[in-house]
């Protein structure tokens, strides 16, 4: 379950719609934020991938992946650090996480704390403890073929709803969310309570230290601040593309790091 691009399409457009101000939780409910679209989503997008041989859609586009991975390697995060990819969609960003191969040599930031460093010799391998789960079985499945299609065997995949997360999916290093928490905004049954719980398997699925790395078109930077900022604290704002209109200027995304405490 992903949602949104970079540039700001149409869905990006629609999830963006509100009802009264952000501090009133006015999102305005959505099919985007619903199982069932989702579903009929992945399900065309599985048809497709069958037919013709298209992955389909890369969410926030292919910069936003490039983005967290140069990140990753900047805080020279090891090789086999465990990694969550929340909402994976056809996992395309799974199949980079594996393949790959450039370090950037860049110094860490000073307000994160980086793990062991990785090696040059071992960049070239990519990451190799990386775990996908979507609750859309069919997304699953995509990727599944996907994943197959490049010659990987060492991603593992989970039909697995975040808001009720299996206690054997926990401890994780990273875990990245590229529109799910979007989603989740967005449903029309209780979202204000649905967040809460995201934050609470958030939790439980990063160890202490560990890195929550979000991208959302729905969200600005403040307003995650506020909304994770119980069990988590800000390690870094990552570059997003900037527009201007009517002479002010703003982010199409927010792209953050988030540690937790």
């Amino acid at each position: 379950m992903s949602l949104g691009s970079d540039g700001g399409g149409g869905a990006a457009a629609a999830a963006r719609s509100r009802e009264g101000s952000p501090g009133k939780d006015g999102f305005a409910p959505s099919a985007l934020g619903t199982r069932e679209h989702w579903d009929a989503v992945y399900q065309r997008e599985l048809q497709t991938f069958q037919e013709y041989g298209d992955a389909g859609e890369i969410w926030f586009g292919e910069e936003s992946m490039n983005r967290l991975i140069r990140w990753m390697e900047k805080q020279k995060i090891p090789l086999d650090a465990s990694i969550l990819d929340i909402g994976t969609g056809n996992g395309v960003f799974l199949v980079e996480l594996i393949t790959q191969h450039n370090l950037l040599k860049r110094h860490a930031s000073p307000h994160c704390m980086a793990m062991t460093p990785l090696s040059l010799s071992q960049a070239k391998f990519g990451f190799s403890n990386i775990t996908g789960i979507d609750y859309s079985p069919s997304a699953i499945q995509l990727s599944g073929s996907i994943i197959e299609r490049e010659g990987l065997s060492n991603i593992k995949l989970k039909v697995e709803d975040f808001l009720n997360l299996s206690t054997k999916l926990s401890g994780f290093h990273i875990c990245i969310d590229k529109g799910t928490f979007d989603a989740i905004s967005l449903n029309p049954d209780n979202a204000i309570e649905k967040r809460k719980q995201y934050v609470k398997s958030l939790s439980r699925a990063l160890k202490i230290k560990g890195f929550f790395l979000i991208t959302s078109c729905n969200w600005t930077k403040e307003e995650l601040l506020n909304e994770f900022s119980e069990e988590f604290e800000l390690c870094e704002e990552l570059p997003t593309p900037k527009f201007s209109f009517g002479g002010r200027s703003g982010n199409s995304v927010a792209a953050l790091v988030f540690q937790k405490t």
